[in-house]
């Protein structure tokens, strides 16, 4: 499975096992065994009802190749494209047990990592022009944070702080919440200073300050609706922790066909 899908500290085949574990405890899929023949065959195709930048297809992929190691795939996308409502995004034929025991952890990963990247693009897209650039933060969901991060990037995001080892924010990045603090944080060696939850007049202020010493990071209070305005202020990043934190599930459905 792993050859499908190659994440810098992800490990796929554990995920997807421990994924599948969970959904079939000691008994297995007791649903499929009773109502389906061992040896039927189903064709299907996963679909977006929405308009949607996708994530999580090699992911989906390695859950249906895991239970069915012969299922016939064909990506119709990749992840960070953009689609139109109705788009199809893999075809699929293999076993029937294989692939509707597969399907709802398969669509479950798909779903939440799409509605990630969308929500993100929709955040780029906004700060288009203003020469900001779009972090994410560490408000991920637990023992999915790279997976998470994964699908901001796939929304054109910038990856920040993957973990408490990644940056010290008190010696190396800053964070201040007064002008009046500026100073002393780059008297101290900062190297990035973090202006949090400070209104736009404010941070216009601190952007002049800081007069391109150290790259400045805008965060709290960031929305679709306010985000162009807080870039706008000269700022160089806005994180934002609504990408991980609320993004809704994308509308993703698959349609099986026996044959």
């Amino acid at each position: 499975m792993s050859h499908v899908f190659a994440l810098p500290g992800f490990d796929l085949d554990a995920f997807v096992a421990a994924t599948l574990a969970e959904d079939l405890g000691d008994e297995g899929d007791v649903t499929s065994a009773a109502v389906i023949p061992a040896d039927a065959m189903f064709a299907g195709v996963m679909d977006s009802r929405d308009a949607i930048t996708v994530a999580g297809l090699p992911i989906a992929e390695a859950f249906f190749r895991a239970l069915d190691p012969e299922v016939e795939i064909e990506r119709l996308v990749e992840d960070g494209d953009r689609v139109v409502p109705g788009t199809d995004l893999m075809r699929l034929r293999g076993r029937a047990r294989a692939l509707l025991t597969a399907e709802r952890p398969a669509l479950n990963t798909v779903q939440h990592l799409s509605g990630i990247a969308t929500m993100t693009r929709a955040y780029v897209d906004a700060i288009a022009g203003t020469g900001a650039t779009l972090l994410d933060t560490r408000k991920t969901l637990p023992g999915l944070r790279r997976l998470e991060k994964y699908a901001t990037r796939m929304g054109g995001a910038t990856n920040h702080r993957m973990g408490l080892w990644d940056a010290a924010m008190i010696k190396d990045n800053h964070e201040v919440d007064r002008i009046a603090q500026i100073e002393p944080a780059l008297a101290a060696g900062a190297t990035h200073l973090l202006l949090d939850n400070m209104g736009l007049a404010t941070l216009r202020e601190a952007v002049a300050l800081v007069a391109g010493r150290v790259p400045t990071e805008a965060s709290g209070g960031v929305r679709l609706d306010t985000i162009r305005a807080i870039a706008a202020t000269g700022v160089t990043y806005v994180s934002a922790g609504r990408l991980t934190q609320s993004a809704p599930a994308a509308d993703i459905g698959v349609d099986f066909l026996q044959g």
